[in-house]
């Protein structure tokens, strides 16, 4: 089983890594792709004030801008240690045991705006780029990516994807047909959806999956994992989407 992640548009600074590798990131047949994007948000980073407005940043976010002009030299760190926000503090993968990682880099990707799905331990530096920015140089962050994505999920041949992406990252790689999936939502026990509780619980349901490190090769056992947990996964009359009940 493979999870999907949103990333987070904040990032820790820093790292220890050797400078970004794109040959050593998952899903290799997206590196073209990968590079295209790079070069792109290089290339845009020589202009300050052209970055600002593309990105959608204010004058105080201009250290995101050096960080894209350094994307191919500055120190990396594992995907799940970079990013940071609701969702990743609540995963809090730098606490986790080192099985509970290993389980991680195994299982679970991120989907980034310029690396694509990239695996939770994959060594990446910081950077600042949205699924939603139209950056010059590439065709539509969603037309770049989408039908490449689709492509190589489908190559990997997972058993069974659960896709806890946002909208906006979906969109950027949808699951093949041919691969067994769900969408998660997240929603009160009437079904109202969720915002801050949304990417809390999807970090926290991540959390307990490392924790656990259980084997599973389809909904059915993610399912019955889930009631041993007492995680209410419910099915709803969309094909494909799941609804993650959680408490207020």
């Amino acid at each position: 089983m493979k999870i999907l992640l949103p990333p987070s548009e904040t990032k820790r600074d820093g790292g220890s890594g050797a400078p970004l590798d794109l040959s050593t990131l998952v899903l290799p047949d997206l590196e073209p792709q990968r590079r295209e994007v790079v070069d792109a948000l290089v290339a845009l980073s020589a202009d300050e004030q052209e970055s600002l407005r593309v990105l959608k940043l204010s004058a105080r976010q201009a250290g995101d801008v050096q960080h894209n002009r350094t994307l191919r030299t500055s120190a990396t760190m594992p995907a799940a240690d970079r990013y940071t926000g609701v969702l990743f503090d609540a995963l809090d993968a730098c606490a986790l045991s080192t099985a509970s990682r290993r389980w991680l880099g195994s299982h679970v990707w991120i989907h980034s705006a310029p690396f694509g799905p990239i695996g939770a331990l994959d060594a990446i530096p910081a950077y600042r780029l949205a699924a939603g920015t139209s950056l010059p140089g590439v065709s539509a962050l969603r037309r770049h990516w989408a039908e490449a994505t689709s492509a190589a999920i489908a190559a990997a041949q997972p058993e069974f994807v659960l896709d806890l992406r946002s909208e906006a990252y979906a969109a950027l790689g949808p699951i093949p047909a041919s691969v067994p999936s769900a969408y998660v939502r997240v929603v009160t026990d009437e079904g109202r959806a969720l915002n801050h509780f949304n990417k809390k619980s999807k970090g926290l349901l991540v959390r307990a999956l490392a924790e656990d490190r259980p084997r599973l090769g389809g909904l059915r056992s993610l399912r019955a994992w889930a009631q041993r947990r007492d995680i209410l996964l419910r099915d709803t009359p969309e094909r494909g989407i799941l609804e993650l009940v959680v408490a207020e």
